[in-house]
């Protein structure tokens, strides 16, 4: 078999002929489409594509939730000899134009959702001309949004009509199709997945047939095999995350994908997700620090407001658990394991057992997870719990697996072991090899290096070199061969002196330490100290209003002065140097949201983005006034959130 895409879809059909691959909501309940339909109606739409003047290596860009459509829309491209360019939905409209132009695209797939967003943007890039398949079946919203954008209707194709026109033609175009195919070599740019931009500008990564292939059957093997396994898709699918691991592995072990129900947008998916988990009842969740936290807090504060006897077994339950557990690794002496496997076992039957169900529905084995490193105290609590979260690591550039903890060997607090066919070595500045435990750069080698940086050659020659990936990120091996991620260099901190330090540390030692604060972001560039922008979790800090009899926003900001800091005396945290520990810090009322694009699709903080729409905050932090947490800014604010006096 040719280690391509299109190939890995076409031998799924052969293999799963009556299996859904994807599968979406309807008034009438969950639609699924088989691994064959999904091919009838990628060629279908591939024959219409052709006649719409697709050439070999044309561009189209995807904008949409996760659907069958989004699928098949993908691999129709795919078949007309095009390159996908997966496009985030969390995008701002002023987001798309440059991500248009870069990547040349004259074809635009979207969804009602997100019809006026892009409209918007392709009247903005000077670009209607261009093609827009749109996904639902009303024609009522293309009508009124070309009217209020000025796009011209006529550039709006139904999906549901492409595919017809494509059928129609179908016959005459096959001998066509079937050259694209046979000359597709492993070597051709599958997707242009465009990078967040974290830490800058948004570069477009050129992932191939070949690297898809490698990654996901590394990520199979990793996770042994998981035949017939059921997940629901709650992560953007332009990730590359759910891109690798949900759409294109589920092709080699007959994976069904139901997709979160869509219709409402925005608010509405949110409320979805919990109402679809309990309709699929997955085997696995796909997820990220900023998802499965949430789950936490809900279960959590769920068992906090029955109180009594339940809060207390609870409790008790997830700190045996924890105990029984250990680091998910190196053997817990007996002695705790017995102490601690009553309470945890009479927690897991009375409680845990059905809160999973509740949440999760009865056939849930695990989660993986990907994104934002997942910090410790989360790994232990669901480990606990009964649903492990399985912490990822990896890149888009490496299309995007690298390594993974898994459910025959994990350990807390690290990345995982290196995928079976990856070579990733941690390198010093000079080159050389680091010793074990010794922290330096990440560097890869295997099929699932990307090709490069689209149309940025510089970007490319920095980022490969002698045919290896140097990621940019920092980690170590510990004693027992397990990966243990640091932090990213881009995002490091730099001091006045030119010493640097990754925030990561930071921000996951203070999170852990306390419930109070939902987001952190440790800032210093060459500044006189380190300061921190941080969100609070309202429901704890009104429970501590309450408990404590809080009256004034003054002290109020005193004990979360105090919370702040800590982790400093708490012997599970991370060893934080004093110079790195923020001096002051800013409270800001509303979260770093996708609104503003301050995080990004997978809910990791754009740091950049952070420091430019907080820059007056940053500055009034460095001056006299705002040079300690208890400064009359974060009193205001409080005063505010809470109604204090």
């Amino acid at each position: 078999m040719k280690r391509t895409v299109l190939s890995m879809l076409e031998e799924a059909e052969r293999a799963y002929p009556n299996v859904n691959y994807v599968l979406k909501k309807t008034d009438a309940g969950w639609e699924g489409w088989t691994f064959g339909r999904v091919r009838s109606e990628a060629r279908a739409f591939a024959s219409f594509l052709l006649g719409r003047g697709m050439k070999r290596q044309d561009t189209a860009s995807i904008l949409a939730e996760g659907r069958p459509e989004w699928v098949a829309a993908e691999f129709g491209v795919l078949m007309a000899g095009g390159i996908s360019v997966p496009l985030s939905i969390k995008l701002l409209s002023e987001e798309i134009p440059f991500r248009v132009k870069h990547s040349g695209s004259k074809v635009f797939i979207t969804t009602g959702n997100q019809l006026e967003k892009v409209l918007t943007a392709l009247v903005s890039a000077d670009a209607k001309r261009t093609l827009v398949v749109y996904l639902d079946e009303d024609e009522e919203r293309p009508d009124a949004v070309c009217g209020k954008t000025g796009f011209p209707r006529k550039n709006i194709v139904r999906f549901k009509d492409a595919l017809q026109e494509g059928r129609t033609a179908l016959p005459a175009r096959t001998p066509a199709l079937k050259d694209i195919e046979d000359a597709t070599a492993e070597d051709d740019t599958v997707t242009i997945c465009y990078t967040s931009g974290t830490t800058g500008d948004p570069k477009g990564i050129m992932l191939t047939h070949l690297n898809y292939w490698a990654n996901c059957k590394d990520g199979i093997e990793l996770f042994e095999k998981p035949y017939f396994f059921t997940t629901l898709i709650i992560l953007p699918v332009d990730h590359s995350f759910a891109h690798t691991v949900g759409i294109y592995a589920a092709l080699l072990c007959g994976i069904s994908l139901y997709f979160v129900d869509p219709r409402g947008g925005g608010i509405a998916i949110l409320r979805n997700i919990p109402i679809n988990l309990k309709e699929v009842e997955p085997m696995f969740l796909l997820t990220v620090p900023a998802l499965s936290g949430n789950f936490m807090k809900k279960i959590v504060a769920g068992i906090e407001e029955k109180g009594g006897f339940i809060e207390k077994l609870f409790k008790a339950g997830i700190a045996a658990g924890i105990a029984v557990n250990g680091n998910g690794f190196n053997p817990v002496p007996f002695g705790v394991r017995a102490r601690n496997a009553l309470v945890h076992g009479i927690a897991k039957a009375l409680i845990f057992n059905k809160i999973k169900k509740m949440v999760f529905g009865k056939n849930i084995r695990f989660c993986v997870g990907g994104g934002a490193l997942l910090d410790v105290k989360q790994q232990e609590f669901f480990a606990a719990f009964g649903v492990p979260i399985f912490q990822g690591y990896g890149l888009t550039e490496a299309a995007p697996v690298i390594s993974s903890n898994t459910p025959s060997k994990h350990k807390f607090g690290t990345a995982g072991i290196v995928a079976p066919t990856v070579g990733c070595r941690i390198l010093r500045e000079d080159g050389t090899e680091c010793a074990v435990g010794e922290t330096g750069e990440i560097v890869i080698r295997g099929e699932n290096v990307m090709k490069g940086y689209f149309r940025n050659p510089e970007a490319s020659a920095k980022a490969l070199r002698d045919g290896a990936l140097y990621t940019g990120d920092l980690a170590y091996y510990d004693k027992d061969g397990f990966l243990v991620v640091v932090g990213r260099e881009k995002a490091l901190l730099i001091a006045a002196d030119g010493e640097k330090y990754s925030p990561e540390e930071i921000e996951e030692a203070i999170g852990t330490s306390t419930d109070c604060f939902a987001q952190i972001m440790a800032y210093n560039e060459q500044s006189k100290y380190t300061a921190g922008i941080v969100s609070l979790e309202t429901g704890p800090v009104e429970r501590m209003i309450k408990a404590e009899g809080i009256k004034t926003a003054a002290a109020l900001m005193d004990r979360l002065a105090e919370e702040f800091y800590r982790f400093k005396s708490d012997p599970k945290a991370k060893k934080v140097p004093a110079n790195w520990i923020p001096a002051t810090f800013l409270i800001v009322p509303e979260g770093f949201s996708d609104k503003d694009g301050t995080v990004n699709s997978t809910m990791k903080l754009v740091r950049h983005r952070v420091a430019k729409v907080h820059a007056e905050g940053i500055a009034y932090l460095y001056g006299s006034e705002g040079s300690r947490p208890t400064n009359p800014r974060n009193v205001e604010t409080l005063r505010k959130m809470f109604n204090l006096a």
